[in-house]
This record gives C-alpha cells, sequence and structure tokens, in this order.
C-alpha cells in the first residue's frame, strides 16, 4: 500500500512533466497519459498491477460527467447555433451512417462474421467526448470548426448506445429484439436535455442569491449541480451525458456569481478527470495479448478511420454547405476514446459466447489505442495542411 502512494503521484507528476516538454511537437496530454499508464502496467514495467475493466468503465463515466459539463460551459451560444444542424445530423444519421458502412466492409468487404461484425460496426460508430475536447481545446481552430465536433462528440453517445443494444439483443441466444428501444432513444433526447436546462437554470438562481462566508462551497454547490444533473437524467432513463452538457451550456453563457471560480475549478477538475481516464485506461492494455488480434485491430481502425467515417461525414452532410476541407477534417477529428470500451462490455453482460464477447473487447480497446495516438498526434497538423490555422482562442470572458 505504501508503494501505492510513491508511485501514483510519481506516475501523475511525470504525465505533466512529459506533457509539457511534448507539448512543443503537439503531443496531446492524453497520449502522454495513455503512454504512461503502458508503460507503468503489468506487462511493461509492472508497477502497477490493474486490469480491472469494470472500475475503469466506471471512472470513465465519471470523468466524462465533468468533461462534458465544462465542454458545454465554455460553446458560446453563436457557434451553437450555427452549426446546429450539421452537429445533430452526424450525432444522429451520422452515427447509423458510420455503422452501416462499417457493416458492409467489414462483413462484405474483409469477409468478417457476420455477429462479429455486426458488433463491431454498433460499438465503434459514436466518436469520444473526452478525447476530442482534451485536443481541440487547446488548438487554434475556427471556433464554429471545433465547435461542430465537440457538439457531435457529446450528442451522439446514445444513438451508438441504441444500435449496440440493438446489435446485441438480434444475436443473444433465444432473445427477441426489442424495438422499443428506439422508443427509448427518442425519450433520452428529449429528457436528457430537459433535465440539464431546469437544473442549469435552478442553479443559477442559487449562484445568484447564496452568500457564503467561503467561497469553496460555490465549489460543493457546483459539485452537487453537476453530479445531481447526470443522475437525476439518468434516473428518469434520459441521457445524462447530454444533460450535463446542456447545464454547462446554460450556465457558461449566462452571468452568475463567481463565475470565474467556477470556471477555473471546472477546467482543473476536466483535466484531473481526463488524465486519470487515459491513465487507467494504459494500465489496462497488456501489449502481450496483441500478437493474436493486431492485424484485425489495424484493420478495424483503418476501415473505420479512412473509409467508413469519411463516408458518413460527406454523405450525412449533404446540402448543409460545408466545403470539402472542412469535411475531412470533420473526419480525421472523429477520435475514438473511453466510450466505445464501455460499449464493447455490452456483448459480454448480454450472455453472448465467451470467445466473441472477449474478442469484440480486445478489438475495439486496440482501435482506440491506435485512434488516440495516431489521430490525436496528428490532428493539429492535419488542421494545418488544410488551411485551418487560425489565432489562439480568446479567453472565455467570465
Amino acid at each position: 500500500m505504501d508503494l501505492l502512494y510513491i508511485v501514483t503521484p510519481l506516475l501523475l507528476i511525470l504525465v505533466v512533466l512529459a506533457a509539457v516538454w511534448l507539448d512543443r511537437w503537439s503531443v496531446p496530454v492524453i497520449v502522454v497519459a495513455l503512454g504512461a499508464g503502458i508503460l507503468f502496467g503489468s506487462d511493461v514495467l509492472n508497477l502497477v498491477r490493474f486490469d480491472d475493466a469494470l472500475l475503469t468503465n466506471q471512472v470513465a463515466n465519471l470523468a466524462l460527467v465533468f468533461i462534458l459539463f465544462h465542454g458545454g460551459f465554455g460553446t458560446r451560444r453563436d457557434d451553437f447555433r450555427a452549426v446546429a444542424l450539421p452537429a445533430g445530423g452526424l450525432a444522429t444519421w451520422g452515427v447509423v451512417l458510420t455503422a452501416l458502412f462499417s457493416l458492409l466492409l467489414f462483413w462484405k468487404g474483409l469477409g468478417w462474421e457476420l455477429p462479429k461484425a455486426c458488433l463491431l460496426a454498433a460499438i465503434i460508430s459514436s466518436t469520444d467526448a473526452a478525447a476530442i475536447f482534451s485536443i481541440l481545446r487547446r488548438r487554434a481552430l475556427p471556433r464554429k470548426l471545433s465547435s461542430l465536433v465537440e457538439i457531435e462528440s457529446a450528442a451522439n453517445d446514445p444513438m451508438a448506445v441504441l444500435l449496440t443494444v440493438i446489435a446485441v439483443q438480434s444475436l443473444a441466444a433465444g432473445e427477441r429484439l426489442d424495438w422499443s428501444v428506439a422508443g427509448t432513444f427518442l425519450w433520452k433526447f428529449v429528457v436528457g436535455p430537459l433535465t440539464g436546462w431546469l437544473l442549469a437554470r435552478a442553479a443559477l438562481w442559487l449562484f445568484n442569491r447564496l452568500s457564503p462566508q467561503e467561497r469553496g462551497h460555490y465549489y460543493v454547490l457546483y459539485l452537487g449541480v453537476v453530479m445531481l444533473t447526470y443522475g437525476l437524467a439518468e434516473w428518469m432513463q434520459g441521457s445524462g451525458m447530454l444533460a450535463v452538457f446542456v447545464a454547462g451550456f446554460v450556465m457558461g453563457n449566462r452571468p452568475f456569481v463567481h463565475k470565474q471560480g467556477v470556471a477555473a475549478f471546472s477546467s482543473a477538475l476536466s483535466t484531473i478527470a481526463n488524465i486519470g481516464m487515459f491513465v487507467l485506461m494504459g494500465l489496462l492494455v497488456f501489449p502481450r495479448q496483441w500478437q493474436t488480434l493486431w492485424v484485425d485491430g489495424l484493420l478495424l481502425f483503418l476501415g473505420l478511420t479512412l473509409v467508413s467515417r469519411p463516408l458518413a461525414v460527406f454523405v450525412g452532410t449533404l446540402g448543409m454547405h460545408l466545403g470539402v476541407r472542412k469535411k475531412l477534417f470533420i473526419a480525421w477529428a472523429g477520435l475514438r476514446g473511453s466510450v466505445p470500451i464501455v460499449l464493447a462490455t455490452y456483448p459480454a453482460a448480454a450472455g453472448l459466447p465467451a470467445g466473441l464477447s472477449q474478442d469484440i473487447f480486445n478489438l475495439v480497446f486496440f482501435a482506440v489505442l491506435l485512434s488516440v495516438l495516431v489521430q490525436g498526434s496528428t490532428l493539429g497538423a492535419v488542421a494545418r495542411w488544410l488551411g485551418f490555422a487560425a489565432p489562439s482562442r480568446p479567453a472565455p470572458l467570465y
């Protein structure tokens, strides 16, 4: 136990030092955190023994709550209005198109078995808010373009969950497909944002009427609001992730007492959540197991990144007046992260064959690692190549 209190802080300090040093080459901190987790994990230095996928999923879920709230907090209303249609389209039918193109590619193109192709296509169909927010918020990009990708990533989880549930149910032995999940999907898209809006308005009222002697009380109130928003939305079967994003968006675009301090606290929590989540994901990686799956994992990543995602972006945004360069950037910015890994646990939970379930989880994990490492490290270079260099983002006015 004593060693844990030495290794863990050393790991965090090294991540920050390495991230600052590697920033000159535009290497994002989540890549550093992921690499540090792999390095300290069981298969390399063996300093930290960790293989609890369930705990990782739970931590990732909690981390996403604070990351998405802060993402909404920093999204300006004018930017949201300008990109609402393409972002909403990519978050709904864009996810369906990605899954459909992936299914055809994996099944007909690569010759994978239909159950495997179907599950992988559904699970890997959504982009990841944690990875995208971490990288785009420090890139000098046009605000509307980055806001489009960020809002898409915050809103596309319910559709990916719906597709995954349909795929799992259709493959589960003796279980008939329950089409009521489609109604559940619509309910999530209504209840989640509505809950976020209502609780954000209530939070603004509280912040502007309380006068605590200790400023720290504002931060405790912030924690309570964020977690209550997520918990209440989930309890009502809505989308908790959409709820916290909307709550952050509403509060970030309204004045309230001690807003600057809350913004700084939210930013710090978001950074801690990002680093901690990707360190845990790195610890969960066992490179020695890649010997039997790296080819399929590489094909999964390449097919998704170079074929399915670009096709979905170009087809899904027809008639929306987005230029080719913007569509190419949006396609490359479709990073995968913790959400597909969480969805990759669904087949095992539904009782699908252990061999298939384990293969699905390992392949998704491998593809996510490649996405974070390759796309995350090159996103800045791709933006410059496409001509999207812009002045650094101005500091938010709060």
